[in-house]
């Protein structure tokens, strides 16, 4: 058997993956989670591509996880009259809160955030299109903010805008978050919900009393993308299920060359607390309009490998791409290859450190046991997922297989790094006899052989979430 990759891919789905036979072709190239954009597309357009998804991984016995992405505050100006303008370098331009959002021209534009005199002063810098255009700050009113363009050139309707060194307080939910989150939780089935532009950990709060309202049990990856969210990390990390590092916000925001250094600094973090992290945007960039990457996207992913992720995301390039398909496989061997790099399979996590947890115990004990013994995997037998979570935070080589009686457990591990979900059956008396059964399932799966050592951790009874209390040694028959 193949070693599966360690390092999970989550794409976004969308107009290319709508394509007949695209969705069934990334699945079978690897993709462990597709990922829901509610920032393009309606309801139904989502719920057909997740029910597409659902259909054929029931039909081929597979595990792929769903991520729903909310869109968030909107701060975004207005349209042009004519489509688009030129800005010139030198040249005047006002944003107008009270013009109307389809009436913009050559000297100004309404927009989306009616808030943004308040939250601006006079020699601030204002960010436009992903930071490609930027503006100073000459002057504010009660309903304008007039400006000096810095760096020109075209801008078009709808881009997005962004204070230099953050501070826009527009609120992280807004109400069509509130309805897109109940949406995902009843309709979608999702398993992770990712707020964007969280700056605190009481937005974590509120995404989380909204998902239990909705009567739902998703996870949650909070999107650091603020400035605020740099202050508050701890905090919102302690809070989360996990982060994302959203790199395109984060770095008009903060200087661009704070990201390589941030990046590190949020994975660590986030792995030092039992927290999963995915690194998203452009990735792969140019792969949208190619069929190969440049081989500054082949370091930079291999680089999000070596520094630790979960994780790595494709937003355009698998929903709105040429070559989707070839960018799923480009990724894979990038992340193989690097996954063979010694410094992938090195960890100092929790060396020294004492555990409050039994199952962490056992699950820190097993990946010991597992490295210095050379066993062929792990079989973590998990209602939650927990186990599996706390032992994919140890870099290694060995693989962790999560065999589970629960689907969103599966689905929710397929995130993980270097934990592979699989379907586990349990006897009619409920109690685990794990010998025969799970050897027999690693096996089918072909995890194991003949020969081969496998290291087994279990609770004494099933359904009792955190449990794991007992670890064995097995010689593979």
């Amino acid at each position: 058997m193949v070693q599966p990759r360690r390092t999970k891919i989550l794409a976004t789905m969308g107009p290319a993956t709508d394509r007949v036979g695209v969705l069934e072709s990334l699945i079978d190239a690897g993709v462990n989670a597709f990922r829901c954009n509610m920032s393009h597309g309606s309801h139904e357009e989502h719920q057909g591509r997740v029910d597409h998804v659902q259909k054929y991984t029931k039909e081929k016995n597979l595990t792929v996880g769903i991520l729903v992405d909310l869109q968030g505050p909107e701060i975004r100006l207005g349209e042009f009259t004519e489509g688009s303008i030129e800005l010139v370098g030198g040249a005047s331009f006002i944003l107008d809160t009270t013009m109307d959002e389809t009436q913009g021209t050559q000297e100004r534009v309404g927009l989306t955030y009616k808030d943004l005199p308040k939250d601006v002063r006079v020699d601030d810098y204002l960010l436009l299109d992903d930071g490609c255009l930027q503006l100073k700050v000459t002057g504010v009113s009660d309903t304008e903010v007039a400006c000096k363009v810095i760096i020109g050139g075209t801008l078009s309707g709808k881009k997005g805008l962004n204070r230099k060194g953050g501070g826009l307080t527009a609120d992280a939910l807004t109400k069509s978050d509130e309805v897109d989150i109940k949406y995902a939780i009843q309709r979608l089935n999702a398993d992770y919900i990712a707020p964007s532009f969280v700056k605190n950990g009481d937005d974590i709060r509120r995404v989380r009393k909204l998902i239990n309202n909705a009567g739902g049990h998703a996870h949650i990856i909070a999107k650091i993308e603020t400035a605020l969210a740099i202050d508050n990390l701890h905090e919102i990390i302690e809070l989360s299920d996990g982060v994302m590092v959203a790199r395109g916000d984060l770095g008009v925001e903060r200087d661009d060359a704070d990201l390589p250094s941030l990046q590190k600094m949020i994975i660590q973090e986030a792995r030092s607390a039992d927290k999963i992290v995915i690194v998203a945007t452009q990735m792969m960039d140019s792969m949208i309009h190619s069929p190969v990457p440049t081989r500054a996207e082949v370091f930079d992913v291999a680089n999000a490998v070596l520094d630790g992720t979960d994780v790595v995301m494709l937003s355009a390039e698998t929903a709105n791409g040429d070559y989707p398909l070839n960018v799923i496989q480009t990724m894979d061997r990038v992340c193989r290859r690097a996954e063979q790099d010694h410094r992938a399979v090195l960890s100092q996590h929790r060396v020294g450190e004492s555990f409050e947890r039994l199952d962490e115990s056992i699950a820190m004990g097993a990946m010991y046991i597992a490295n210095q013994l050379g066993a062929k995997c792990i079989a973590a037998l998990t209602e939650s997922g927990s186990t599996p979570l706390y032992m994919s935070r140890i870099s290694s080589g060995v693989p962790i297989y999560a065999l589970s009686t629960h689907p969103e457990t599966r689905r929710r591990v397929s995130l993980y790094r270097g934990v592979f979900p699989i379907v586990h059956e349990v006897g009619p008396n409920k109690q685990v006899r794990f010998n025969a059964e799970v050897i027999e399932e690693l096996k089918n799966a072909g995890a194991v052989k003949a020969g081969d050592i496998l290291v087994i951790t279990k609770g004494d009874l099933s359904g009792d979430t955190g449990g794991t209390n007992a670890l064995k040694l097995v010689n593979v028959k």
